[in-house]
């Protein structure tokens, strides 16, 4: 029998990998079995799901860090998330690891993150119950919210690298070296890109960056990429971890804290976060008190999950944009309209 391509393709990953990669064939699963597909591996099929999905094309309207720029050029949510797998796909390449996987689980990292950045996710943090992490939002959109309630049936080790993506202190988790690609991704992309985003802004001036975090890690973004990347490459290569070297790990971990204290946590940002936060504060309880105002497909979940959670589902799933049209419908009166008879 003539063999698929998808074999041809594992056959491929079992002479090409390292011993510490994740090959497609051993995969632990889906959620619900399903048939083989006869031309892409299953960590190929989830990639493209991902890709077609609803809540990925939404990322285009969410803010990554800057509510709402007016710029062609600032990052959005999903800006980010194709940065994030071109680092993720580099740094497994790097490390012979299966770049498939890698790429899945970063296109899939922030499908479940709120309107207004952090900010968004801060807030509804403190209005549900239970909390609220964009992580584990991710996790559900692809499980049970995409498709009408029918989710995205993805592999467990992308489904694992999704909800552990945020994971950088517990070296446990993720459970794939893949994983923990994204992992290192996810930081080197975001704090690069917001610290252009921020100059382009003017909140801050690329001489504003101490020099001893310019010295190790360079002056330009691509520079300070090339640089994580190649650390990582140079202390994990052939070995059963995925870790940065300490000199550029601890420069990074600088540049990071200069961003939370010259950009993240500045007064102006924050002074958006407080509007932010009474917009979706008063639309959690407006929806919290007439659940029926709910688009259907929200409806159709409060017969399984508290009233809650499909509120914020519901929040959490929209744009920068849908956001504000949605408050204005509820809150905002409209003018009244009147069309003058011709006698």
């Amino acid at each position: 029998m003539e063999k698929s391509i998808r074999r041809m393709i594992q056959e491929r990953e079992k002479q090409t990998l390292s011993p510490y990669a994740t090959l497609s064939e051993n995969s632990s699963g889906r959620l619900f079995e399903e048939q083989p597909c006869a031309m892409r591996t299953p960590f190929q099929l989830d990639r493209d799901r991902i890709i077609y999905c609803k809540s990925f094309v939404r990322l285009k309207n969410k803010t990554q860090v800057f509510f709402s720029p007016e710029g062609d050029h600032y990052v959005t949510r999903l800006t980010h998330t194709l940065d994030v797998s071109q680092i993720a796909r580099s740094l497994a390449r790097s490390l012979r690891l299966n770049e498939d996987l890698a790429e899945a689980i970063a296109l899939g990292h922030d499908l479940g993150h709120t309107p207004f950045g952090h900010s968004g996710e801060r807030i509804l943090n403190k209005l549900a119950p239970g909390g609220f992490r964009h992580n584990e939002q991710s996790l559900r959109v692809v499980d049970v919210l995409e498709k009408d309630g029918r989710g995205l049936n993805l592999t467990n080790e992308v489904r694992d690298g999704i909800v552990n993506h945020n994971n950088h202190k517990n070296e446990d988790k993720p459970s794939t070296l893949e994983g923990k690609c994204v992992c290192i991704a996810d930081r080197v992309a975001y704090i690069n890109h917001d610290l252009n985003d921020a100059i382009r802004a003017g909140v801050l001036t690329a001489q504003d960056v101490p020099e001893e975090i310019i010295k190790v890690l360079g002056s330009t973004s691509g520079q300070r990429i090339n640089t994580a990347i190649t650390s990582v490459w140079r202390n994990s290569a052939d070995k059963p971890y995925v870790v940065m070297g300490e000199e550029v790990r601890q420069a990074s971990d600088k540049l990071r804290a200069f961003m939370f204290e010259r950009v993240y946590r500045t007064k102006y940002a924050m002074g958006e976060e407080e509007k932010a936060e009474r917009m979706l504060s008063a639309m959690y309880d407006y929806f919290i008190k007439y659940p029926e105002k709910l688009p259907e497909t929200y409806l159709k979940l409060m017969n399984t999950y508290p009233r809650e959670q499909v509120v914020c589902d519901y929040i959490s799933s929209m744009t920068d944009r849908y956001a504000v049209k949605v408050f204005n419908s509820i809150f905002v009166p409209r003018g009244w309209t009147f069309v003058d008879g011709l006698n």
